[in-house]
């Protein structure tokens, strides 16, 4: 992004490339599970796969970067049917006995593909150009257009009678665009009652009654009201919402302890944030293997303590801190939510039935994205606020002669900026050792809300049904 920027100017529209892709696919995700239970899911994989293939092609041809976040919205829509359908499919080819290991298979090739992805992204920035980033989907997607169209087949019975619910379909995107655009807000610095979150949350609750009255009267609603007075159905899902919570927190935030107060560089920041990724995928890959036995929800409960027990760990980071123990202690965060996820997963898809298996599967991915948005949205807000009241403690303070008066007032307006070499290298020790120190007690107050989530989502393990077999 940084290179991107560097060439297409529109620095005040940075966070808004991510945030469109993410909120598209965040609003994608149950859209494309509905229409999973009543189409052809060999049409849909066709569908997204291409919608996203078209948004990678126009994105890597944009001149401006208004533009750029339209068609990073597109591709986030492309993506999240992807997304969906990979999961769906896999579930419905697999004999209900062996969905834990595919649930497990998938979730690991996932986080492979989130470490690499990055690395290979570097690897172009650096010695081709920026297009090629999104240049590189084409002869991927395409070979996975080929397969999708050479080899899959349909397997599962669709409804005949399809009754699309439009009206629901529309105010649960507004409602999720809303909510979602307003929370992202709060962690741009902005304040809880200021107009735009305020009008924002409005618009969002209104939506939300025009859901629930449409969802009322559809006859095939896109997510049926009914279904959460369903025990694993409401409490599997609420158990990803919080440890989605909570893990999307940290991989948003411990790459800022590790450079701002550990005083580490970008490639060394790569490699110790690499443990929390792969222990995620092998927690997903040993669950898939072991559920059978123990039971989504032991294995559940089991993922969301070690979660629990590592984030308690990470509020023992301080300057000192090494980077052999902060992967050591990251890893098992990852293994745990690797657990949850899949536990979760299975729970919710064998609490409804074969029929509503697309938006069982892709509601609780919904869960899951929803809650990692929302929890980097009040992270960062309770991130902003901490570090703004002790940076301005110390600019009140006699270390104000410390800084030059041109960096005083940008760090009150975008930490970031501390994050530039040159910012760093004009700092005296004093003034340095205070900065990190603020950045840190920011980044405490994150790990203590991603800790308290995590206790939420024990509870809601814990409270899950017991086995429970495909309906």
């Amino acid at each position: 992004m940084p290179t991107i920027v560097a060439d297409l100017g529109g620095l005040e529209l940075y966070s808004w490339v991510f945030s469109a892709y993410m909120l598209a696919r965040t609003i994608s995700l149950p859209l494309f599970g509905k229409l999973a239970d009543l189409y052809s899911s060999k049409r849909l994989f066709v569908l997204a796969v291409g919608i996203f293939l078209i948004g990678s092609v126009l994105v890597s041809l944009v001149k401006s970067m208004p533009y750029l976040v339209f068609l990073r919205g597109l591709q986030g829509i492309g993506a999240g049917g992807c997304f969906a359908l990979a999961y769906i499919v896999v579930s419905e080819i697999s004999a209900p006995e062996e969905r834990g290991k595919m649930m497990g298979l998938i979730s690991f090739v996932w986080g492979v593909s989130s470490v690499l992805g990055p690395l290979l992204g570097g690897f172009i920035v650096t010695y081709l150009t920026w297009p090629w980033v999104f240049y590189i989907n084409v002869p991927i997607g395409g070979l996975v257009l080929f397969c999708i169209l050479r080899y899959f087949r349909d397997s599962r019975h669709k409804k005949r009678d399809v009754a699309i619910d439009y009206l629901g379909a529309f105010a649960l995107s507004i409602c999720v665009l809303a909510s979602l655009s307003a929370v992202l807000l709060l962690g741009e610095t902005y304040a809880w009652y200021a107009p735009q979150p305020v009008s924002l949350f409005t618009l969002a609750l209104f939506a939300s009654g025009i859901f629930w009255y449409a969802e009322r009267r559809a006859t095939e609603p896109i997510l049926p009201l009914d279904f959460f007075r369903i025990p694993g159905f409401t409490l599997s899902n609420g158990a990803a919402f919080f440890s989605s919570f909570a893990i999307f927190s940290l991989l948003a935030f411990l790459p800022l302890f590790v450079q701002g107060t550990l005083g580490r560089t970008a490639a060394e920041l790569g490699i110790v944030m690499v443990p929390l990724s792969l222990g995620w995928s092998a927690g997903a890959l040993i669950c898939g293997q072991v559920i059978n036995r123990l039971g989504e929800r032991f294995a559940g409960v089991a993922g969301a303590i070690v979660m629990s027990v590592s984030i308690a760990l990470t509020l023992t980071f301080n300057p000192m801190t090494g980077l052999i123990y902060f992967s050591a202690v990251v890893c098992p965060i990852g293994i745990g939510m690797g657990f949850v996820s899949v536990a979760t997963l299975l729970k919710v898809q064998n609490s409804l039935p074969e029929s509503d298996l697309g938006i069982a599967t892709s509601s609780q991915q919904f869960a899951r994205t929803l809650g990692g948005t929302i929890g980097i949205g009040i992270s960062g807000a309770l991130l902003s606020h901490t570090t703004d009241k002790a940076i301005e403690g110390l600019l009140d303070s006699p270390l104000r002669s410390e800084f030059p008066p041109d960096l005083a007032t940008q760090l009150t307006q975008n930490l970031q900026e501390f994050l530039r070499p040159e910012t760093v290298a004009s700092l005296s020790s004093p003034a340095l050792d205070a900065i990190r120190q603020s950045i840190g007690g920011g980044v405490k107050s994150v790990l203590w809300s991603a800790l308290l989530v995590s206790f939420v989502s024990i509870i809601l393990c814990q409270k899950m049904p017991g086995r429970t077999h495909p309906q």
